[in-house]
């Protein structure tokens, strides 16, 4: 995520034949309407049953670039470029295959390099321009003034917040929440992970202070998106973490834990809206998209027994 025009740069310009070409693909499930902002009197949308593949025609747009496909969060400012890369258009081979962008799962660290030029050219950013972190299933905050020297280890968090247009914000995902966040009055951009971990421990509703404390945000002024991760079909957890849930969330159990023949699944998306809402957020896209349904498109870490790759969010 960084500060910029959303249109792909000149220098990396998509072919005359796929300029403005939007391709629509479906899902299996989604709590939310996709590609439109929720306000208050959506609220009850929150409680919606899941609705199946079959009830959805077009849901999300992905956009193509050479070989990459990606999405991009329609909700933001043409002004704030974004991006969650699927796995495809890479140089990795299996398990891998082929756009994996984490360097801690087995990859040759050459592929990964290459790789993240890849996503980083695609929306006409250099790799230099990078802050990332590494991830601790916690709700630490690094605040980015500058990017992070390429030689220097990233520091360990779980939030990442700039309002510098040199930085490019960047994290990995394979099954976890990717939230994205914008401040159009204050310059702010963010980026967030959420396992069920940090989920429970309130890392949307820590970084919603966060901005309030750091850049002084009005929540009704940040703009949210909830990426594509593990959805409520296939994320099945045990009795001990259903009861944290429980304990955590109370008034909200029924939308968040799901019991169906003898196991407990839980829905991250909804549980982190709920976050958002109750901090304040208004306006909030839901991309919809299960990781572990779509492994053409995705990695994901549950659904291929941990054997997989990164992908990214920038």
């Amino acid at each position: 995520m960084a500060f910029g025009s959303r249109a792909v740069s000149r220098k990396h310009a998509l072919p005359a034949h796929l300029h403005g070409r939007v391709i629509w693909t479906l899902h299996c499930m989604v709590r939310l309407p996709q590609h439109r902002r929720i306000h208050e009197r959506d609220a009850p949308v929150l409680h919606q049953k899941i609705r199946r593949q079959s009830d959805f025609g077009k849901i999300m747009p992905f956009y193509e670039q050479t070989e990459l496909r990606y999405y991009q969060f329609d909700i933001f400012s043409k002004n704030v470029l974004n991006a969650v890369f699927t796995r495809q258009g890479g140089v990795s081979p299996q398990p891998w295959a082929s756009l994996n962008l984490g360097g801690s799962v087995g990859d040759e660290p050459a592929h990964v390099a290459a790789n993240r030029i890849r996503v980083f050219e695609a929306l006409g950013r250099i790799p230099a321009s990078i802050h990332d972190v590494w991830l601790v299933h916690g709700t630490d905050i690094v605040y980015a003034d500058a990017p992070r020297p390429l030689d220097a280890p990233s520091p360990k968090a779980d939030i990442l917040f700039t309002d510098n247009p040199e930085v490019s914000l960047f994290m990995r995902f394979a099954d976890c929440v990717p939230l994205l966040f914008h401040d159009p009055k204050k310059n702010v951009i963010g980026i967030a992970h959420a396992g069920w971990m940090g989920t429970l421990q309130g890392v949307a509703g820590t970084a919603i202070k966060g901005m309030q404390e750091h850049y002084g945000s009005d929540p009704a002024d940040v703009v949210a998106g909830i990426g594509p991760s593990i959805g409520v079909d296939h994320y099945e957890v045990g009795e001990e973490v259903a009861a944290k849930f429980e304990a955590q969330y109370p008034a909200h159990v029924e939308h968040i834990l799901e019991r169906r023949d003898g196991s407990v699944y839980l829905d991250l998306w909804t549980a982190n809206a709920r976050q958002l809402k109750d901090a304040g957020v208004e306006q909030i896209q839901v991309s919809g998209i299960c990781t572990a349904c779509n492994l053409d498109d995705w990695f994901s870490h549950r659904a291929e027994k941990g054997k997989t790759g990164r992908f990214g969010a920038l």
